[in-house]
């Protein structure tokens, strides 16, 4: 199932990413990005919405309450996106599994 992955601002001036659903008019599985200065410049940190009372990738935010919605979202953003959402690495060959009992790549 592809997803339409969408990053939007919202109202209280974070920047999430999420699966974009106009039907139920939501954006669903949200996560926050946020900056961290390093020493190299600024990193991107991908988290669950509800960090840290909620360390998984659920809920929803209501499309009432994004201020703004970015023309385009980087890709490799919505890799990492949905291989945090999924627990599965995407690459380009194949799926690896990331979670405890791993076995390796999946072809």
């Amino acid at each position: 199932m592809a997803y339409d992955i969408r990053m939007v601002k919202l109202v209280t001036g974070e920047i999430a990413i999420g699966k974009y659903d106009a039907a139920a008019g939501l954006i669903g599985d949200p996560a926050v990005l946020q900056t961290v200065p390093t020493q190299q410049g600024v990193q991107m940190m991908l988290m669950p919405f509800g960090y840290p009372f909620d360390n998984a990738f659920s809920g929803s935010v209501a499309l009432q309450h994004v201020l703004f919605e970015y023309k385009s979202c980087p890709e490799e953003l919505k890799t990492k996106y949905l291989e945090a959402c999924s627990n599965l690495t995407l690459s380009s060959g194949g799926f690896q599994l990331k979670g405890p009992g791993s076995s390796g790549l999946i072809r």
